[in-house]
């Protein structure tokens, strides 16, 4: 028990040791840390009023600075405002001696006005003087003559007038000589350049085609029992077969191109298949119809292609194929137009004119004889229809409608169009023509001149190209030769229809034979 008691008081006086320990301790560290923290006090109030000390210092500094730039500052602008102030004096200085020179200017200019109307006011009273002087030597005059003065003038220029007549004349003469010299040969080196940078071969169509047959046996075939095949072939193909005595050969006779291509097609077809009865007739004209318009498209397309022209409606191009099978006296229609096409671009190209749209004008010129056998009225106004219908330039419009002169041409390219179509069918071998119609034009060509007053004699040269007039001498003078040659033109432009250019040609001379005996 005693050892128990003596525990428990070890344990009581350790832990009032411990307590006492712990409060000792505790003060210690708070007198520590107060001793710390008023160090740290000072230390930071010393440290304050150094910054504070430093701050005051250096906005010292900044006021100075900023005090010594604003005196600067004020020191230019004081400156510049005296700079200002004596430019300003300067400027009124100048103004004061400009209006001071104007002053004098102005009173300078009222002196030379006054000068001036003295002067006017003086010319005025000596040009009434020389009126007075003047109608006073008119009076004389009509004194002295006889004559007042509108029967003077009268007779001044009726002799003014009999003397310009000569001199304009021979002025017109001269010029016309000079310019149908220079006009010719220009023209000439046009035409000539242009055929010879196109030139294609002479078209001679015929209107009949020959099918070479494999034996004699197949024109019994093609003939049919009582001629059933013959028959329908004509009926279907528009055409006429002349089947003789020629070996191995038949005939296809037709005006018209289309018509005979179509037929000679046909018939191949059947000689090949061998199946000739009207009813494969029938169908193999069907089928050739469809593909000949496929052939008539690849014409036009092979055209235009030639041509370099685009944009062209499928049901145009069409048309322009169909030209292909049309011909003109024995002229293939198509390759007409695309040689004229090429003669008209070459020509629009040496006078700076669009060549795309004169090789147009020129491929559509006759573009209405692709239909004219199928539509009323003249190639002329079918094509106008067709291009109007087609939305073609105004340009081209007219191209076609004056090409034969029957409306006035009212661009450049309207005219190389015309003198293009006539290179193309004036040419040797292009179109076939009668002699019955070539009399016909030779007579008429003559009788033109013959209807004049004066003219004696007149002769067709060179085949219509020239035409040579024999005047009466004593009935016409030198200067009425021109009037007559400009006459004779003016009618056979007016009454005939004619390919390229008719030279006309007066002559006027006086011949005397005396006869010795």
């Amino acid at each position: 028990m005693n050892k128990t008691v003596f525990s428990i008081l070890l344990v009581i006086i350790g832990l009032v040791l411990g307590t006492l320990l712990t409060f000792v301790i505790n003060k210690i560290r708070v007198n520590n840390a107060e001793k710390k923290i008023k160090s740290l006090s000072e230390k930071a109030q010393k440290e304050a009023e150094k910054v504070k000390r430093d701050m005051l210092f250096e906005a010292k500094e900044e006021a100075h600075k900023l005090k010594m730039e604003f005196e600067k500052e004020m020191k230019e602008k004081k400156s510049e405002m005296k700079e200002s102030e004596n430019r300003l004096i300067q400027r009124e200085q100048n103004m004061d001696k400009r209006d001071e020179n104007y002053q004098k200017r102005e009173k300078f200019l009222d002196e030379r006005e006054e000068k001036l109307q003295e002067k006017i006011t003086k010319i005025q009273n000596d040009q009434a003087e020389m009126e007075k002087l003047k109608q006073e030597q008119i009076d004389l005059l009509s004194k002295i003559s006889g004559l007042d003065k509108k029967k003077a003038h009268d007779l001044i220029m009726k002799k003014v007038e009999e003397d310009m007549n000569m001199e304009i004349a021979a002025y017109i003469k001269e010029r016309e000589d000079e310019a149908k010299l220079n006009m010719d040969k220009a023209a000439k080196e046009m035409l000539v350049s242009s055929m010879q940078r196109f030139s294609s071969e002479v078209s001679n169509e015929q209107t009949v085609s020959t099918i070479e047959l494999p034996n004699n046996e197949m024109k019994g075939r093609i003939i049919g029992r009582e001629g059933r095949n013959i028959r329908t072939i004509e009926a279907i193909t528009g055409v006429d077969l002349i089947i003789d005595d020629t070996p191995e050969a038949i005939v296809i006779s037709s005006f018209d191109p289309l018509r005979r291509e179509i037929a000679k097609i046909t018939i191949e077809t059947l000689i090949k298949d061998g199946r000739i009865h009207p009813t494969r007739i029938e169908e193999i004209y069907d089928k050739t119809v469809r593909d000949m318009k496929e052939k008539i498209t690849e014409f036009g397309n092979n055209a235009l292609f030639e041509l370099g022209i685009t944009r062209v409606d499928n049901e145009l191009i069409e048309t322009i194929g169909k030209l292909h099978f049309r011909t003109s006296y024995g002229q293939n229609a198509l390759a007409h137009s695309i040689e004229v096409a090429h003669l008209t671009g070459v020509m629009a190209a040496e006078l700076g004119e669009n060549v795309t749209l004169a090789k147009r004008a020129g491929l559509l010129h006759d573009i209405g004889k692709a239909i004219d056998h199928e539509v009323e009225g003249s190639h002329v106004e079918i094509g106008v229809d067709i291009a109007k219908k087609y939305k073609e330039p105004e340009v081209v419009v007219n191209s076609i409608a004056s090409h034969h002169g029957d409306t006035e041409a009212k661009s450049v390219i309207a005219n190389l169009v015309q003198i293009a179509d006539s290179l193309s069918a004036s040419r040797p071998g292009a179109r076939n023509d009668s002699l019955e119609n070539y009399i016909k034009r030779l007579e008429q060509l003559e009788s033109v001149s013959n209807d004049i007053k004066g003219v004696e004699k007149s002769y067709a040269l060179q085949a219509g190209r020239e035409l040579r007039v024999l005047v009466k001498p004593e009935e016409i003078d030198d200067v009425k030769v021109h009037k007559i040659a400009r006459e004779i033109k003016e009618k056979i432009e007016n009454e005939m229809q004619y390919p390229g250019t008719i030279k006309v040609t007066v002559i006027r001379e006086t011949r005397v034979t005396e006869e010795a005996r």
